[in-house]
């Protein structure tokens, strides 16, 4: 069945399925998309539940945010999508204390009475440390927010989503804290900040629909018996899995994984605050908990709740950047480059996390860099 192919992509999420598109609209060329998991959508995948007509993210919470007009020019010939202004709240100090730091971060956890920006960047200055050269995310985060906060909020965190303190963590991880000077609770500032109305499956759905593109779900690229002979001089193949799937000779790169914990909750409006509470002690088991019925408002006498924890085992999530995996990586990298007709591009592939923007935006431009000619 492979012969009426020119490109085969090995994964159905958005890396993949936004290649796949690419490649069958504009080369008009034949693809089959394959993927070891029963569905499409990757980690953006959801569902309806049944019980409760909730809208739920099956791999946690994932909000679409952006400043590319290039990401948002492609997303809307596939959605409808729904302005959502995401916020995060952290349990910490018997409190509930807005996620980023912002000025009622500091004032319900440091007890300041800080009014307006000109006083808050008066104690940011005074309380963020200053490094000549930052190596490690522990003085990243210092860097920030100072030493009280980032005990409180960041460091156990931290530790309980990688299995690492910050200190041995590449600087990138907590680059990502976002910082307020103002009472701005929004999680994200981009530009354009938001929901598919119908879902991330109905919207990969819509990616994929193509008639030049056939999907294969339940397909192992290394094991199912249709890749058995499988001549890579004969294909062009796209391979969004975890790289070191493909070359195995090589010592394992660290992933981290995601323990998913769902609880049902009858006759109750709403279970928390806000949509995620993060829960930075180490002496509650879980890292945060998601209730889905918060976002865009969904409606239901009941309630679902989704308490995560992380784990070394299971399906890969997130790359772990520590000085060993990027030295690792690079070897990866040497031997990805050697591979005649294979390309290596998504978040596992390439070992560096991206956020769904980031995914989208790397797979339009590999398209018109490398395959558009």
């Amino acid at each position: 069945m492979l012969k009426k192919f020119n490109y085969i992509v090995v994964g159905a999420g958005l890396s993949g399925s936004v290649i796949a598109e690419r490649i069958a609209s504009i080369l008009n060329k034949k693809v089959l998309v394959i993927d070891k998991r029963d569905h499409i959508g990757g980690n953006c995948y959801d569902y309806i539940d049944e019980k409760t007509n909730i809208r739920v993210s099956k791999y946690g919470a994932h909000i679409f945010h952006t400043n590319h007009q290039k990401v948002i020019d492609y997303i809307k010939k596939f959605s409808n999508w729904i302005n959502y202004e995401h916020k995060v709240v952290a349990y910490t100090d018997n409190k509930f204390v807005p996620v980023p730091v912002n000025i009622t971060t500091v004032n319900r956890l440091i007890g300041t009475n800080i009014i307006n920006e000109d006083q808050m960047n008066e104690w940011l200055n005074k309380n963020q440390i200053k490094y000549k050269n930052i190596t490690n995310s522990e003085e990243m985060a210092k860097s920030l927010v100072g030493e009280i906060l980032y005990e409180k909020l960041f460091k156990n965190y931290t530790y309980k989503q990688w299995n690492k303190f910050p200190n041995l963590l590449d600087k990138s991880v907590l680059a990502r804290i976002p910082v307020r000077n103002n009472f701005d609770d929004r999680y994200f500032s981009d530009k354009y900040q938001f929901l598919p109305e119908k879902g991330y499956t109905n919207f990969i759905s819509n990616i994929l629909n193509h008639p030049n593109i056939t999907v294969m779900l339940n397909c192992d690229f290394f094991t199912h018996d249709i890749f058995k002979s499988f001549d890579k001089n004969n294909f062009i193949t796209i391979f969004t899995g975890p790289i070191d799937n493909f070359f195995p000779d090589l010592p394992k790169l660290e992933y981290r994984s995601i323990n998913f914990y769902v609880e049902y909750m009858e006759n109750i409006d709403y279970f928390q605050p806000a949509a995620v509470v993060n829960y930075p002690n180490l002496n509650v088991e879980y890292t945060r908990i998601v209730e889905y019925k918060h976002f865009l408002n969904q409606k239901s006498k009941d309630t679902i709740i989704v308490k995560e924890t992380t784990t070394d085992t299971g399906e890969p999530f997130y790359p772990v950047p520590s000085q060993r995996n990027i030295e690792l990586y690079e070897l990866y990298k040497q031997l990805a480059a050697q591979e005649k007709n294979v390309y290596f591009i998504g978040r596992l592939a390439n070992y560096k996390y991206f956020n769904m923007d980031e995914a989208i935006l790397n797979s339009l431009n590999f398209f018109d860099n490398f395959l558009y000619f």
